[in-house]
């Protein structure tokens, strides 16, 4: 018998660098979309391809922070060879995007299809994006930074 056989799986992927409420609010959305919610993070090296620039922290801290929440029930890295590994190995039912979440998503279809599953998508909404957006917050770091030093 299948693990997880009875139970409905959603799926959700992310960088969560500066872990925050925007973050935060999407897994809980996630959740309630299933069973069980496993959490796919970018690996350091996706996401210098992906962004230009590797993330401000490495993935095994980004990783500890998302299972920290606990809000997930598994947090797996991403693979650095098959970006689809995850979605092949644990098929889930739901695959949850991030109202801003467009790499790797074009081809989910199709991926879908080719693996013959039977996996909804759903694009959750933004919660405060002015506020809660990961590039806004980044800035706001750096300028408090430059700010910090200059005090110095």
């Amino acid at each position: 018998m299948v693990e997880n056989e009875d139970k409905k799986i959603v799926m959700a992927f992310g960088t969560f660098d500066v872990f925050h409420a925007g973050h935060e609010h999407f897994l809980r959305e996630a959740k309630t979309l299933g069973d069980e919610l496993i959490v796919v993070l970018a690996r350091d090296n996706t996401v210098k391809n992906v962004k230009g620039e590797y993330p401000k922290h490495n993935e095994k801290k980004r990783m500890e922070q998302v299972k920290n929440t606990g809000i997930a029930h598994k947090v797996i890295m991403g693979s650095d060879d098959d970006k689809y590994k995850a979605i092949k190995k644990y098929k889930p039912h739901i695959i949850a995007l991030g109202y801003d979440q467009f790499v790797f998503t074009y081809t989910l279809n199709k991926l879908i299809i080719d693996e013959g599953m039977n996996t909804k998508i759903v694009r959750l909404e933004a919660y405060e994006p002015d506020i809660y957006k990961s590039s806004l917050i980044k800035i706001r770091h750096e300028e408090d930074e430059k700010e910090s030093q200059k005090k110095s």
